[in-house]
């Protein structure tokens, strides 16, 4: 049985090989079209060395992926046909799943990018797919890749159903084909939408082959995604929920950099703790020029600013090890999202706190460095040990020891735009490690 992923018991998270899974992703949408197989290594070898665990790539990709050839002049479909995959343009998709697993990455693998069954807002299309031809592509890839256990699968490729059509019935046929060639394997598998309020839950939530939702929250600084995640949070049936595209590093703000400049790291960041600490399992990373990997032979879309192999050290890409060093240092899968942990709970985006506990440690995440106000006694322990947590670089200062009851205040070292922090407190008897 190839199958390695499933939900874990509390609904909550996604466990691999029975152990909690951190879903640390990377939006290379691109990969599988433009990179051939000496980039794509190297692409691997930096993201696994800098704490990534996911790498989203798509098969039938978004920069006219149909009629523009991949690296080694192959395209993916013979005369644009779903039902005649090109062997030798997939022999080099399954080049790339394997190294990735050499690697020890999962692929978020895209059948399709959306606009080839809806050209909604963008893309080149053509839209080329339907409720049957769907079906059976659908069944063809999974039967193809069944057998990897490094992926989980992601339908929709930026593209919201269209009311008044039959987008979604396309999507679920696809997805029942999916389902068919597995058989007894479950597929992991989601729904990728442009933004809403509901993300991919809007449309698929009570469907069977629907796994976890996902959200889209977009490139414009200071949005509520802790709303949405709390949301979808506490939708029933009980799924897992991630953000898997919010604002990218290095992308035009509100694709306006003339009036708003472009993102930077502190945006990534105070974008991915939000997501985690309002109840997302997981986070996903993206960079502006890296989606695209963009390259001196490749024209540019929406104005990067470097080519790919210089974005991939761009200075939130090399922080997302610390997010994961964090989430991982303390049992995730009892983790949950706990604003009553903190009495200054109702701020804006721009200057948000954000509250998650488990049983016995707690986690607040200030964007601002703001001094915060915490209710005590929400976790066990008699007596509680605390640290600040820096995101920036990892950096972690001792706060001592004081008992769990009452409230307290406290103030990061720092503050200011910027100028973020994580509180840890512990239940001083666990003895965690600092992280």
């Amino acid at each position: 049985m190839a199958q390695t992923f499933k939900v874990s018991a509390n609904k909550r998270y996604i466990l691999k090989d029975n152990q909690p899974f951190f879903w640390m992703g990377d939006t290379a949408w691109e990969l599988f079209h433009v990179l051939d197989r000496e980039s794509a290594t190297y692409y691997f070898s930096k993201r696994a060395s800098q704490g990534f665990t996911l790498i989203q790539a798509v098969a039938l990709a978004e920069m006219d992926g149909l009629n523009l050839p991949n690296a080694y002049g192959e395209k993916p479909l013979i005369d644009n046909d779903p039902t005649k995959p090109n062997e030798a343009y997939f022999k080099h998709v399954d080049f790339i799943i394997d190294k990735a697993a050499e690697y020890d990455l999962t692929i978020g693998f895209l059948p399709t990018w959306g606009d080839k069954i809806s050209k909604e807002r963008w893309g080149k299309g053509p839209e080329i797919f339907n409720i049957e031809n769907a079906k059976i592509y659908g069944k063809w890839i999974a039967n193809r890749y069944k057998n990897r256990k490094n992926i989980i699968w992601i339908l929709g490729g930026d593209r919201n159903p269209r009311a008044g059509t039959n987008d979604v019935e396309i999507w679920r046929s696809m997805a029942a084909g999916m389902a068919e060639a597995a058989g007894n394997d479950n597929l992991m598998m989601t729904f990728h939408p442009q933004p809403n309020h509901e993300g991919s839950s809007e449309w698929f939530h009570n469907d069977e082959w629907f796994d976890f939702n996902m959200f889209q929250t977009g490139h414009c600084r200071d949005n509520n995604v802790y709303d949405k995640i709390k949301g979808s949070y506490d939708r029933l049936p009980t799924k897992p929920t991630v953000d898997g595209e919010p604002i990218y590093e290095d992308h035009p703000v509100c694709f306006n950099a003339n009036e708003f400049g472009s993102t930077n790291a502190y945006d990534v960041r105070k974008s991915l703790y939000l997501d985690l600490f309002a109840g997302a399992f997981g986070c996903t990373y993206g960079c502006h020029d890296i989606w695209q990997m963009y390259s001196p032979n490749r024209e540019g879309v929406n104005g990067p600013h470097v080519f790919w192999q210089q974005a991939l050290d761009l200075p939130a890409a090399k922080q997302v090890k610390l997010i994961k060093r964090l989430m991982e240092s303390r049992p995730m899968l009892e983790r949950i999202p706990d604003q009553s942990i903190v009495l200054e709970n109702n701020l804006s985006a721009y200057e948000r706190i954000q509250a998650t506990r488990g049983n016995d440690y707690l986690f607040v995440y200030t964007a601002l460095g703001k001094s915060m106000t915490i209710n005590l006694g929400k976790i066990l322990g008699n007596q509680l040990v605390g640290y600040w947590f820096n995101p920036k670089n990892g950096d972690v200062k001792d706060l001592g020891i004081f008992e769990n009851k009452g409230t307290k205040q406290f103030t990061p070292p720092t503050s200011g735009y910027g100028q973020d922090w994580v509180l840890i407190l512990d239940d001083a008897s666990k003895k965690y490690p600092k992280p």
